[in-house]
């Protein structure tokens, strides 16, 4: 049976990342960027002003919303996660440095995607029951296409249910214990054999930490996120800047590794990866896994900030896709390649590979660092992509299926811990491929009320 779900889903997987999702993601991408007048990279720096030049000034927000720093924490949290650290190891060693290429290209029509996606679910939010914002990807198509798309909703959600279980839960807690028992057994507080009691009592004590958190409800990830996400991403940037700074002889031939194996992979692997297809679409879909530009989940943050203006907190999405893909991601990169370690080309690679980059240079006492760091990204996201499910549960089945939707995701962290999720996070994978070509054909037909909330914002500013 295991093995018939295998062939299954990776004939799905191979399927749906291959050309639908490339012409999808960099198609409307691109169309998104010429139709902006590449607003991303022609107001980069108004963007920054007026996100990051903003995010730590004292806001307060109103009942059932959040302030935009909490709203973009909160998606920062989901987006900074193992997908920086696991996945821009797994790109490598499937696609070679030259998939790292493909992340940055990934990223730049990414930054134009993520701005739409967040501009148009705030304009498009809805208030629920409980009066707490809720928008995003099947918000803006039930109030923005009208009911002959409704199925697109429907199919969104229903995907993003699907997802959330593995690609911000399971896998997350996966890389919790791989990171906390590495550390453990290099200082010999533990032993192989106790790795399995080990993974239990994680699994549990993350279980009831998530529970905590979820059952406080938006304000209380939103309090989390703010709090966690700083801490996180200026260690991690830390111990990968002083990497880089160690290892600076070797940038240019790195940087050379990454712009030719993007079109000939062979030359840096050894043959073992030899299509350049197979190096743009690791490099694309794991970039995709990381920033979720193109998966539309980040947009369900943003639609819950208090903001009156849906552009002005569509700039925070070019300011995420930018800080998670251009700054995190090719940090881990440069860790990884800059190393020396060997890299199992054409395997199965995961966080294991950033941390041995790391631990090769800083010696082992940087495990310990690296487990907070990985333990901080993992759990962030765990808690984002919770309130991403739930928004997704409760669209498909109303209030009343947020309860034992919680607990179901939470008991799953357990399972996550305990369990090998290599299938898993395939099956993780095909989800997010299928959740990108509703949301994809959303934001195309679309685009006319972006441009214009675009207008009327740069109007007000003038």
């Amino acid at each position: 049976m295991l093995d018939l779900i295998t062939n299954v889903n990776n004939a799905l997987n191979g399927f749906i990342w291959g050309i639908p999702a490339m012409t999808c993601i960099l198609g409307v991408g691109l169309y998104l960027a010429i139709r902006t007048g590449f607003l991303p990279i022609r107001k980069f720096g108004y963007a920054m002003k007026n996100t990051f030049g903003r995010m730590f000034q004292k806001n307060t927000a109103a009942e059932g919303a959040l302030t935009p720093f909490q709203a973009v924490c909160t998606a920062l949290s989901a987006t900074v996660g193992t997908g920086n650290i696991a996945g821009v190891a797994g790109a490598i060693a499937i696609g070679g440095p030259g998939a790292v290429f493909w992340m940055w290209i990934s990223a730049i029509l990414g930054m134009g995607t993520k701005f739409a996606e967040v501009t148009l679910a705030v304009h498009f939010r809805e208030r629920n029951k409980s009066g707490d914002y809720v928008g995003g990807p099947m918000y803006y198509i039930k109030n923005g296409l009208g009911k002959k798309w409704m199925f697109l909703a429907y199919l969104y959600a229903f995907f993003g249910v699907c997802a959330v279980f593995g690609t911000g839960n399971a896998t997350q807690v996966n890389t919790i214990t791989a990171a906390i028992n590495t550390a453990l057994v290099n200082y010999h507080i533990l032993n192989t054999a106790a790795i399995s009691a080990s993974n239990l009592v994680i699994g549990i004590v993350i279980c009831i930490i998530v529970a905590l958190i979820l059952i406080g409800g938006v304000k209380r990830i939103g309090s989390v996120s703010e709090k966690l996400v700083p801490v996180m991403s200026v260690m991690y940037i830390l111990l990968g800047a002083g990497l880089i700074v160690m290892r600076f002889d070797r940038v240019p031939s790195v940087f050379g590794s990454i712009f030719q194996g993007a079109f000939n992979p062979a030359a840096f692997t050894g043959g073992i990866v030899g299509s350049f297809f197979i190096s743009m679409q690791k490099g694309v879909s794991r970039g995709i896994f990381s920033n979720e530009a193109g998966l539309g989940t980040g947009s369900i943050a943003h639609a819950c900030a208090d903001t009156k203006d849906p552009a002005q907190q569509g700039l925070y999405g070019i300011f995420e896709v930018f800080m998670d893909t251009i700054i995190i991601c090719t940090l881990t990169a440069l860790v990884i390649l800059l190393s020396g370690i060997d890299i199992p080309y054409g395997q199965a690679a995961g966080a294991e590979l950033t941390i041995s980059g790391l631990t090769a240079v800083y010696g082992n006492w940087v495990s310990i660092f690296t487990a907070i760091s990985m333990c901080c990204f993992a759990f962030s996201t765990i808690v984002g992509w919770g309130l991403y499910g739930a928004r997704c549960a409760e669209f498909l089945l109303g209030s009343k299926i947020l309860l034992p939707f919680n607990i179901a995701y939470c008991l799953i962290c357990i399972l996550g811990a305990t369990t090998d999720l290599g299938l898993i996070w395939s099956i993780s994978d095909t989800f997010n491929g299928f959740m990108t070509v509703p949301n994809l054909i959303a934001i195309f037909l679309l685009t006319p009320v972006v441009l214009r909330l675009i207008k009327e914002h740069f109007s007000k500013q003038r």
